[in-house]
């Protein structure tokens, strides 16, 4: 009887030595499935600019109360809740002094993460016609990784900027960043102006 209480009492504390290896799982982090990067073309018939966009996203109207006209978003429906916001403004008017105001606006605009970026960097790109592109990255948990703005300087100013309206952690978000941004750089390389557009 001796023998049977001391067995049980020997296989209750490696019982209790064992359970305390376990610990919790740590949190794990969304999977995101990702397909190729391939690409469709924009419409230069209802736009004053050209580019190739993913053949994931679609394109919408920008429906905010400051849009205006050839505003839109590119959104990836199945991909959580990315979108590259494209505005455009059409500086012909007076292109010196617009086009002072707008570039001023996008670093401006880009300079608004930098309270939580952990970093930033500039990159000189080409785009289709041999303009000057200037991109601006960002890193750290903000919602916007890549921005870009590109200009004619007589009629034509584009701005293009990625946005993650998650509060994924970004960490767990680096691979839809990524998948994001090299669509934006194939924006860049295609992207171009419309000359013979015509306002509808």
């Amino acid at each position: 009887m001796k023998k049977i209480a001391f067995f049980a009492l020997l296989c209750l504390l490696f019982a209790c030595d064992s359970e305390e290896e376990y610990s919790p799982k740590p949190k794990g982090y969304n999977y995101i499935p990702l397909p190729k990067n391939t690409y469709q073309s924009l419409d230069s018939t209802q736009y004053p600019y050209y580019f190739e966009y993913s053949r994931e996203a679609i394109v919408r109207p920008d429906s905010s109360f400051i849009a205006e006209p050839y505003w839109i978003h590119i959104i990836y429906p199945k991909l959580g809740r990315a979108e590259i916001q494209i505005t455009y403004k059409d500086i012909s008017d007076n292109p010196q002094k617009k086009l002072a105001e707008l570039i001023d606006d996008s670093h401006r605009l880009a300079s608004k993460h930098l309270i939580r970026a952990e970093g930033y960097g500039f990159q000189d790109y080409k785009n289709a016609d041999g303009l000057p592109v200037v991109a601006i990255g960002l890193a750290g948990e903000i919602p916007s990784h890549l921005q870009f703005y590109t200009t004619d300087s007589v009629k034509h100013f584009l701005r293009a900027a990625i946005y993650f309206r998650s509060a994924t952690e970004n960490d767990s978000l680096a691979p839809l960043i990524d998948f994001v941004k090299k669509d934006m750089l194939q924006m860049i390389r295609t992207q171009k102006f419309v000359r013979s557009f015509k306002k509808k």
